[in-house]
């Protein structure tokens, strides 16, 4: 059986509130879940196939942030790592009512930080059904991976990770 890694940040909010939800998607044996605090590189090292996310809030200064953001440890860690046969997924959490400007820019980044590593990243999602003015989190028609917003369309969060998911499947090649 193939096993997925999923990792998250932060932690005790919506973030992992939605990464939970990823369980319910998969068998108990086929994903693990960790958080960006908890994940060792020996442990990424061990999995092809992992499910990335994290929020937006804040996203705006991931760049200047200082050696001790949790994300900045992950993703020294990546460095070690060989992408050559693993297979990334992204999702990421915003507000697009509040933060019109910034709707799920994290995935901009964590894109960012993968792809300097050599990675492919999967399943990438419609920008249908959403509304928001801009976002680094997308390019041309697809966000870099799953967009949620647990503030603004709460309803919508189980059904679109059934899809996401149900497509990452295909895409990972599960089925």
């Amino acid at each position: 059986m193939k096993k997925i890694l999923l990792v998250y940040w932060p932690e005790q909010g919506n973030v992992e509130n939605v990464a939970k939800k990823f369980l319910n998607q998969f068998s108990n044996e086929q994903l693990d879940l960790f958080s960006v605090a908890d994940v060792k590189p020996e442990t990424l090292a061990s999995y092809d196939y992992w499910i990335v996310g994290g929020s937006t809030s804040g996203s705006h200064v991931w760049k200047d942030a200082d050696d001790s953001f949790r994300w900045w440890d992950f993703f020294k860690m990546l460095d070690g790592i060989d992408f050559s046969n693993k297979k990334i997924a992204l999702f990421g959490l915003g507000d697009q009512i509040l933060y019109p400007h910034h709707f799920v820019d994290g995935l901009s980044i964590m894109k960012e930080e993968f792809e300097k590593r050599n990675a492919r990243i999967y399943g990438k999602w419609p920008i249908n059904g959403y509304k928001f003015s801009d976002s680094e989190g997308f390019e041309g028609e697809y966000f870099f991976g799953l967009a949620l917003d647990e503030d603004q369309q709460k309803e919508l969060t189980e059904t679109r990770i059934t899809n996401w998911v149900s497509q990452l499947k295909k895409e990972f090649e599960l089925e």
